[in-house]
């Protein structure tokens, strides 16, 4: 098959992550694969103008890393910001939206750049989006593959489409991995930051602060992208943008792994640290509910630290072979599926696309059927 990514700025989060192993995986299975996107905005003449009256300098454009940069996957980058179009892109079997803005541009291309699917690993509805814009987009003639039960269910319940594929994330063991291994000499958990409120960090680490006062020498290991409060730096050891090897350390030194968003697409970071062999206690947002059962980890109300804490104690306070067991159940959970099933079922989802636009099957949700479906029981993320 030809396959065309159309992609937003690619950077080093999460969804752009998991793009580029789907890009690359497929082209090692023979597909021609190209990838085409946006660059990353570069400040206005107002703003860099603003920058300097306020003394702050000119403001910074150098080029952001990103998950396509070491890849040998063919990759167009636009000459500036603004919605791709028909003439960017090459002509193909399948062409691939991957974030609201690029429905709407795929949703505009002609027959000619293929298939059209749209590839969902999140439900963008966040305050700071045009929300309107984003559920339109769920309504789109395209098939949809998704990354997590939850958004199934929002495709079915809320916008009527029952066709959705499922292909769930994996993580690539070479780069995590750990020994089996005991509880650690002094109590210790772990955590992502982010200054994004629906991730939950306030309330994890709040969390952490009630545990303390029943294990005082409770260790914090914390990473980021970005630089935290000095208040949270104070109560942490934190790592600043780690390497792959020092991200597979840190999971690897916890007894614990926190998660603590209010919504998430998947979580990555929960097989991250469960194919390090380190329990995850988290909340039932993204695949954690499917990932944390049968002793792999435990659930926990979002904005609950009492809730946290108290999970957190107990793991602390299990005995050595119980939490060892429990280690190895959350490991297992990894194990049993990787990125080369993943991009299998990833293909088939593609392959299924094509059939049902050959049969006439892709339309548009119409307003009778989001009517339809506007009472159904709404998911919960």
């Amino acid at each position: 098959m030809k396959v065309t990514f159309v992609l937003p700025p690619v950077d080093m989060t999460g969804g752009i992550r998991v793009a580029s192993i789907y890009a690359d995986l497929l082209q090692q299975r023979g597909h021609q694969v190209t990838v085409v996107s946006t660059p990353a905005p570069h400040p206005s003449f107002r703003q860099q103008m603003r920058s300097l009256l306020k003394g702050k300098g000119w403001i910074a454009t150098a080029k952001k890393m990103s998950y396509f940069d070491h890849l040998d996957v063919p990759h167009h980058v636009i000459e500036r910001s603004r919605p791709i179009v028909a003439a960017d892109v090459p002509d193909a079997d399948v062409i691939i939206a991957t974030w609201w803005e690029t429905a709407e541009w795929v949703a505009a291309m002609p027959e000619s750049k293929g298939t059209k699917v749209y590839f969902l690993q999140h439900y963008e509805t966040h305050d700071y989006l045009p929300v309107e814009r984003v559920k339109a987009t769920w309504a789109l003639p395209m098939h949809k593959i998704t990354i997590a039960q939850w958004l199934v269910d929002v495709a079915k319940e809320t916008y009527g489409d029952p066709e959705v594929s499922l292909v769930p994330n994996a993580v690539d063991r070479q780069q995590f991995y750990a020994e089996p291994r005991g509880k650690q000499a002094t109590p210790t958990v772990g955590m992502m930051f982010s200054r994004a409120g629906w991730k939950g960090c306030d309330f994890a680490y709040e969390g952490v602060q009630r545990a303390r006062r029943v294990i005082p020498n409770l260790k914090l290991l914390v990473f980021s992208m970005f630089q935290p409060s000095d208040d949270m730096l104070a109560g942490c050891t934190f790592f600043h943008k780690p390497s792959q090897a020092e991200l597979r350390t840190i999971y690897a030194s916890c007894d614990a792994w926190l998660f603590s968003s209010k919504i998430e697409g998947f979580g990555l970071p929960i097989l991250e640290a469960m194919a390090c062999r380190t329990p995850v206690i988290g909340t039932a947002a993204g695949a954690a509910p499917e990932l944390l059962q049968d002793g792999a980890g435990q659930l926990i109300p979002f904005d609950d630290p009492q809730a946290l804490a108290d999970a957190i104690v107990a793991i602390a306070q299990m005995s050595d072979t119980d939490w060892r067991a429990m280690s190895e159940r959350a490991y297992e959970r990894t194990v049993q599926y990787s990125w080369q099933d993943a991009v299998v079922t990833f293909e088939a989802s593609l392959e299924r696309a094509i059939a049902r636009q050959q049969a006439g099957l892709l339309q548009p949700l119409t307003p009778a059927t989001q009517t339809a479906t506007s009472n159904a029981p709404q998911p919960s993320p």
